[in-house]
């Protein structure tokens, strides 16, 4: 089978299209035939070491969707879509014709999502669920998303199937206003010491839950924050290090709620899509648009995209 694969890190020229012999599936897994593979910013920084417990040589790739050709029964011939922590990590990932994985740790592709709409979900939408859960949104929850990017986007949405009234905050006009079109309500950032004064105009008492998708508005965020509120973050600076207010965000009785989906196996991810799945097909979650499906051959452009700070979805097509 063609693959991307890595046998070093540290730069992104370790990355080749390679033949490998077809994976073989034990008792307790499947063959998957690779349909469409996600590529997000975790692949990128995987080939460039960020992950000391990569092991190597690997095939990148968390995110996919294709159809069962070996396995169980109940499976074989069926669409499926899947992410977790494993591939591309301790074991091969969705870079390549073939994915193996174990029987228990793909989902039932949505009917309505394309296998390059399933294919781009699965980290966003997974941590976002993870976020949302975790931070008790439900039906009536005051809810503020910094960071209008393809987590943010996926927690807007799902934040609304919830039940939630959502405000999402972005830095850019034209962000703003493409999300406005999609019938956000949306409030441009401005400097930080203004976030609370501008969240409060529209959630009288502060928000009940801020999601920050960026990693740098956790300080700003305390005092935007209602009673009993809650933070979920899922980066920080590079080097860690934040001024957390913690004076101010005791006294409210606020939480910080580290959200990380390298925590989670494909097994966990499954029971995830599983749940939010249904979602798509009932029309509840809107559709994916303007990704850019691009074949395998393409893979090694395509990551230099990625790291440069392109905010196309790009997915993998092999």
């Amino acid at each position: 089978m063609k693959a991307l694969q890595f046998s070093r890190t540290g730069d992104l020229a370790a990355l080749q299209l390679v033949d490998l012999a077809d994976p073989v599936p034990t008792h307790d897994e499947v063959l998957i035939e690779v349909k469409a593979a996600g590529l997000n910013p975790s692949d990128v920084k995987n080939v460039l070491g960020r992950f000391s417990y990569t092991t190597l040589p690997r095939v990148p790739g968390r995110d996919f969707a294709g159809v069962v050709i070996k396995g169980p029964a109940h499976l074989v011939g069926q669409d499926v879509w899947g992410t977790g922590k494993e591939p591309g990590f301790y074991r091969d990932g969705s870079h390549a014709q073939l994915l193996c994985l174990p029987a228990s740790g793909v989902a039932l592709k949505p009917e309505s999502l394309s296998y390059a709409q399933a294919a781009s979900l699965g980290v966003p939408y997974t941590t976002a669920w993870d976020a949302l859960q975790r931070s008790l949104v439900g039906e009536g929850t005051e809810v503020l998303v910094i960071g209008g990017g393809a987590v943010g986007l996926a927690a807007l949405n799902l934040a609304r199937v919830r039940g939630a009234r959502v405000l999402v905050a972005v830095r850019r006009e034209a962000q703003a206003a493409a999300l406005r079109a999609m019938g956000h309500e949306v409030l441009l950032l401005q400097a930080p010491e203004a976030l609370s004064d501008q969240v409060k105009a529209v959630f009288k008492h502060g928000a009940e839950v801020i999601f920050d998708t960026t990693g740098f508005w956790l300080p700003a965020a305390v005092p935007a924050l209602a009673t009993f509120g809650r933070i979920a973050i899922i980066a920080a600076p590079v080097d860690g290090l934040v001024q957390l207010p913690a004076l101010a965000l005791y006294r409210k009785g606020g939480s910080v709620v580290g959200v990380n989906s390298l925590l989670y196996d494909c097994v966990a991810c499954a029971a995830m899509l599983e749940q939010f799945g249904r979602y798509f097909d009932d029309g509840s979650l809107p559709l994916p648009q303007g990704l850019v499906e691009a074949p395998l051959s393409d893979g090694l452009a395509r990551y230099a995209e990625v790291n440069s700070g392109a905010c196309d979805k790009v997915v993998l097509i092999p």
